[in-house]
């Protein structure tokens, strides 16, 4: 082992300092932090493949109405809690125009990134109805989610969807909300971490499961746009986003600007809310809230004391963004198609190095070259890849933190490595490989 690329004294003492009881356990933030150290110590770069931040630049439409903005000095002046009428009507439209979506622009409310837009669901959704009080994760997953759940107090169930696809999906739900204690139904879409993507047929049983139970699906569209298989951007003409949307009108979607637009310093996401949900009314929220109106107690209860509303300047950004996405003058996705290009590469160069990927293929069919991939290494734990790797200059998050039961390996983040990296990468990983010989498996 002292023949790694990173000096294996100062890894050592690093990740000792560190005083992380796993690797593997830990947060993806505290992973960051390591790698920062470590960087910083020895004068190498790392390959950081462990968070997810945009490694494009951000949608130059977005920040030129932001500047006008702040010069017009919306800075100075609150913005409305419910967000700016601009930017609700062309979520509205957005919707419609890439989900084939119809949604009242009353129901697309700004949230502080989608983080916030989950915070303030779960807090609503599990005091609805008294005996609905846990959500059901369909993992793996985004890991904050479930730190959301333990900072309120929460509870929840989760499965792993790559055991359920298909018609075993129908019977797997079928099991835990009869139980009757499921609030909500929570997935990303495209997913974080393996890049599942829902069939149609699949979405059909999940909205067919939530009206059975009264459950309501809450959708991370943070990658909107990005099944590259898919040519997802024509404006109101299909193939249009995958969305459980369509099926049901138990939903709220949460649409990132972080990756689509690369927009994520900003923090802004819309919370969409189907018309029927935001005007239910649930007697339980009388406990809580002034009214017992969904929509009214999700905005002006659960939202106001959040934030007060979100940052002004961003809402005109991210209005622009959709208008010109919408107006056939801004293709976001022929942007970020930089992503799947870079992943079939890298997933290429871990493959011919002994690696495997762990979520490979969709019901029948490839997984799509995107955002994250997932993979493992024979013979070696999650935990002891991620221990092992971070000698040879390769930094990622292990799957045990998204509620994956395949805790052999690990996610990686294509966003933050650079083409110029590659062969670093390939001599990173082949040095890898000699010091771990393995008979490379059957793929």
């Amino acid at each position: 082992m002292n023949d790694t690329p990173i000096d294996y004294k100062i890894v050592k003492r690093k990740i000792e300092e560190s005083n992380l009881i796993s690797l593997s356990k830990a947060t993806i933030r505290e992973i960051k932090k390591l790698i920062d150290k470590i960087e910083k110590a020895t004068g190498e770069k790392y390959i950081r493949m462990e968070m997810g931040i945009p490694g494009l630049p951000p949608a130059k439409v977005g920040v030129d109405a932001e500047i006008a903005a702040l010069k017009k000095g919306v800075a100075s002046i609150y913005p409305d809690i419910q967000g700016i009428h601009e930017l609700k009507k062309e979520s509205s439209r957005f919707v419609k125009l890439f989900l084939n979506v119809e949604v009242d622009p009353e129901g697309c409310v700004p949230t502080v990134g989608s983080m916030q837009g989950s915070f303030a669901a779960f807090i609503i959704l599990n005091r609805m109805y008294e005996k609905k009080n846990t959500v059901l994760f369909l993992d793996p997953g985004f890991p904050v989610h479930k730190q959301q759940l333990n900072v309120l107090g929460q509870k929840w169930e989760t499965f792993d969807i790559y055991d359920y696809r298909a018609d075993k999906l129908r019977v797997k739900l079928e099991e835990v909300l009869s139980k009757g204690n499921i609030s909500s139904i929570l997935y990303s879409n495209p997913n974080n971490p393996s890049w599942i993507c829902f069939t149609e047929d699949e979405l059909k049983i999940i909205a067919e499961a939530a009206d059975k139970y009264n459950a309501v699906v809450l959708e991370d569209l943070a990658y909107v746009g990005m099944d590259f298989r898919k040519d997802l951007y024509t404006p109101g003409r299909p193939p249009f986003q995958a969305t459980v949307a369509r099926y049901t009108d138990n939903y709220i979607l949460f649409i990132s600007s972080s990756k689509a637009f690369s927009y994520a310093g900003q923090r802004i996401g819309m919370m969409v809310i189907s018309d029927k949900l935001f005007n239910r009314k649930c007697p339980d929220l009388n406990k809580y809230y002034s009214s017992d109106k969904f929509g009214y107690a999700m905005i002006f209860g659960t939202i106001y004391p959040l934030s007060a509303g979100v940052t002004h300047s961003a809402q005109h950004a991210l209005t622009a963004m959709y208008k010109a996405a919408n107006n056939g003058k801004f293709n976001f996705v022929d942007i970020v198609k930089e992503y799947g290009e870079k992943a079939k590469v890298m997933k290429k160069l871990f493959t011919d190095n002994g690696f495997y990927i762990v979520y490979k293929t969709d019901v029948d069919e490839p997984i799509a070259d995107g955002f994250y991939f997932t993979i493992a290494y024979p013979g070696l734990t999650g935990e002891e890849l991620m221990n092992e790797l971070i000698y040879f200059g390769v930094s990622a998050i292990s799957l045990a933190i998204t509620g994956s039961e395949r805790t052999e390996g690990i996610r990686a983040c294509v966003s933050s490595v650079q083409r110029d990296q590659f062969p670093d990468l390939e001599y990173r990983l082949k040095k890898f490989y000699e010091n771990h010989p393995v008979k490379k498996p059957q793929l």
